[in-house]
């Protein structure tokens, strides 16, 4: 593998996997249209965890606050205490994570139907297109008021079955998380930092799912290999500050544009069957 092949991989990994676009379907069309190599399995699992490790780094304070809350969340319901209303935020979160996983589930079951849609370029336009709407209409849609602190179990369930149908490559993850919890009156900034603690489980599921497949790295590898991870990494943290400035300040609007106009071209090189071959 190339270095440049590599560092090209971590970033689009990085940006895309944050960002609302879909790095599945961002990946998917960098191998179709390109004519790269498909990305091997080791190399994808540590571009994943590069941006796993992206996300302990930006939301840290959150995550830590989470591991006791989880104890002390077990030792309630232990004793038998079931009522949210006595639970602190951080043990509620806790809850809606745990609910928000379990439409994940299925996704262990459709992973060969999704990698084989990934393999039609007008199939991942299509879908960015479908991405680029679901991101238009999210925009439009009223400030909410729900937090961790009034947030419900129902809320959480919506948000994790937004997040299963995102294993489509063309569909961005964080993107239909977020829309998801709009949906549920969610404020902007608690909607991105659901969605991105959200992926620390989805991120680690696909790692369990796929790490009986991991073979030795090539030594010839092993330099390509890290320095796509540190890419993956550091445009990883890029991505999420520049999608919480957003979240805080700015609109979702020209993200929905970019899907729209990359789908369009997507969609046009599939049924032309319009290929760009780059050697890397």
């Amino acid at each position: 593998m190339s270095i440049l092949f590599a560092v090209l991989s971590g970033i689009i990994q990085g940006l895309a996997e944050f960002l609302p676009i879909s790095s599945s379907g961002h990946l998917a069309l960098f191998e179709n249209v390109f004519g790269t190599n498909k990305v091997p399995m080791n190399f994808d699992i540590l571009l994943h965890i590069g941006t796993l490790l992206a996300v302990f780094v930006v939301y840290y304070k959150d995550i830590f606050a989470l591991i006791p809350a989880f104890f002390s969340l077990l030792g309630k319901v232990f004793r038998g205490n079931f009522k949210m209303k006595t639970y602190n935020e951080n043990e509620r979160l806790c809850v809606f994570f745990i609910i928000a996983c379990i439409p994940m589930i299925p996704a262990a079951f459709l992973d060969n139907a999704v990698e084989a849609l990934g393999t039609y370029t007008w199939a991942v336009g299509a879908l960015l297109i479908v991405n680029a709407i679901i991101l238009f209409v999210s925009d439009k849609m009223a400030k909410g008021t729900v937090t961790e602190a009034n947030a419900r179990p129902k809320n959480a369930l919506i948000v994790g079955l937004c997040q299963l149908f995102a294993v489509i490559p063309g569909i961005s993850r964080s993107g239909s998380t977020i829309t998801g919890g709009l949906t549920q009156k969610f404020t902007r900034e608690f909607a991105v930092k659901f969605s991105f603690i959200l992926s620390i489980p989805a991120i680690i599921g696909a790692f369990i799912l796929n790490v009986k497949d991991m073979t030795s790295i090539p030594s010839s590898d092993v330099l390509p290999y890290v320095l796509g991870t540190v890419a993956a990494f550091v445009c990883g943290v890029a991505a999420m500050k520049l999608l919480i400035f957003i979240s805080r300040k700015a609109t979702f609007r020209p993200f929905s544009y970019y899907c729209a106009i990359i789908g369009v071209t997507a969609v046009i090189l599939g049924i032309f069957d319009i290929k760009i071959p780059i050697k890397f």
